[in-house]
């Protein structure tokens, strides 16, 4: 008989493996997390609407096909948490955004279909910014996602929620999806791993600009094979997304075997172009000096990869004037203050911002090739500064310098994303300040196997060291954040009777 603890605290591989064997199930796992969810959430607020009646009867369907003996899938009887930008059938999806208080889809998106089609039980969705617009997972409809290390700090995002629950131990399964480090850097705030995949890997059926590469969905876990267990159950080709390709997803659940004696090892603290707070700075060097080690080669590398700020500026707008576009024209203050500014900076742009924009990602893409004459993978920080408060929408200023906009302190992650390199976030640690640390490892160009195999070969090395490897948050130390973290919510949601008939409430 295993304990709540024992079952919220397993790894999603482990949990899978026991259910296949009978030795849980997925009735007892769900009541586990249900459990945890209702007695630690309302000091983190990660989950917000949920469908608990639904996943039991769920649980009881994927318990009874356990011991009809029939096939599981993947994620079979794994209960899962999605993020509030990916629709979810008959359960509330806001976007976090007060014009869809009411939203109740009638059908799931591509990844959340995949992932039940796997045998995954949506239990809730996750905490993310209006729109998934920044790094802090906060919006006027549920208030502010606390990080599970200390709740008056922010969780990053925009999967803040995902990385929290994760974290937590609400939840074994959670999606996320990436744009300038929607993945990475919650993942790195709250010490699990974010894996952005290359473009096209995990098909993004709600992006409306179908033929850009930077937004992209994937995989977040608690190890780097709980990541790979939900890439395996969501990869390959779908319509809904052209950039999407046949793959065979099942070669992803084992990952590549990498001898990191054999790895040459590139590192950058800032790419040439980022800011980065020198406390930071710091806890990267020794870092790299405590694993440096373990590589065959381990050298700094220096990179002038051009105008990579205002040509993420020019990308990331244009997405947003797409999406935003009639919510805008009907009532600007409608929109929050991130999302506004997004739509605004790019409805000012011409035809030539544009084809400059695409132009320039491609020569960063060609001058990042560069370093990968020389190394296998680059190192960096992931974020460039400790979790600060959530009541601060954003870092204004690193080392006393002024951040141009709110997404500007971003610059770690989507730096590569312009790239279209595969990357991932493996929790290395603490910081200064004891709160996680996120090594980011970027990978080849369309080495999606290869730099999983790495980030795997490197978290088996960090587990054996005390000040490499995965920290992980005692709830029952934490103390209520100041102001709570629901305090900006300007009215509760409202809920239909569709929404209260399928069993959704919210927390």
């Amino acid at each position: 008989m295993y304990s709540q603890d024992q079952l919220t605290s397993a790894s999603a591989v482990e949990l899978r493996r026991l259910i296949g064997t009978r030795e849980i199930s997925p009735v007892e796992l769900l009541d586990a997390c249900i459990a945890r969810i209702e007695t630690y959430n309302p000091a983190i607020n990660a989950i917000t609407a949920t469908c608990y009646e639904r996943a039991r009867a769920e649980a009881r369907a994927a318990e009874q096909a356990v011991l009809r003996g029939e096939p599981l899938g993947l994620l079979h009887g794994l209960p899962l948490g999605v993020k509030d930008l990916e629709a979810t059938a008959g359960l509330l999806t806001t976007y976090g955004s007060p014009l869809y208080r009411d939203n109740v889809p009638s059908q799931d998106n591509v990844l959340v279909a995949r992932l039940r089609a796997a045998g995954a039980i949506v239990v809730g969705k996750t905490n993310i910014p209006e729109m998934g617009a920044g790094a802090n997972s906060r919006n006027a409809v549920w208030g502010a996602t606390g990080n599970p290390f200390n709740p008056n700090l922010n969780a990053g995002g925009s999967s803040g929620g995902s990385a929290a629950a994760l974290a937590a131990g609400f939840l074994p399964v959670c999606t996320g999806s990436d744009t300038g480090g929607s993945l990475r850097i919650p993942a790195a705030k709250c010490g699990v791993v974010g894996f952005r995949p290359s473009p096209g890997v995990v098909p993004n059926s709600r992006k409306l600009l179908g033929w850009t590469p930077i937004s992209v969905v994937g995989p977040m876990g608690r190890t780097v094979a709980d990541t790979c267990l939900q890439l395996a159950a969501s990869a390959g080709a779908s319509v809904s997304d052209p950039l999407s390709y046949e793959l065979d997803p099942g070669s992803f659940l084992t990952p590549q075997h990498v001898d990191l004696s054999d790895l040459r090892v590139g590192w950058t603290e800032d790419f040439g172009s980022c800011s980065v707070d020198d406390g930071i700075r710091r806890v990267f060097r020794a870092k790299i000096a405590e694993m440096r080690h373990l590589f065959k080669s381990c050298d700094e590398v220096r990179f002038d990869l051009g105008d990579v700020h205002r040509c993420f500026d020019v990308l990331r707008a244009e997405s947003f004037v797409a999406s935003l576009r009639d919510a805008y024209q009907r009532d600007p203050a409608s929109l929050g203050p991130n999302t506004r500014a997004n739509y605004e900076l790019g409805a000012r742009m011409s035809l030539g911002d544009s084809a400059w924009a695409q132009a320039e990602q491609t020569r960063i893409l060609q001058r990042f090739q560069q370093a990968f004459r020389d190394y296998d993978v680059i190192l960096s920080p992931t974020t460039p500064v400790s979790p600060f408060p959530w009541t601060r929408l954003y870092a204004e200023t690193i080392n006393g310098e002024k951040q141009e906009n709110y997404y500007r302190w971003l610059a770690l992650t989507y730096v590569v994303t312009l790239t279209t390199h595969p990357a991932i976030s493996l929790p290395c640690g603490v910081d200064e300040q004891g709160m996680p640390f996120g090594l980011q490892v970027t990978g080849r160009f369309r080495g999606d196997a290869m730099t999983l195999g790495v980030a795997q070969a490197m978290e088996t090395a960090f587990a054996d060291s005390p000040t490499l490897c995965r920290p992980i948050p005692d709830l029952d130390a934490i103390v209520p954040a100041v102001p709570a973290l629901r305090s900006i919510v300007t009215a509760p949601p409202t809920f239909g009777g569709s929404t209260q008939s399928g069993g959704v409430s919210a927390v």
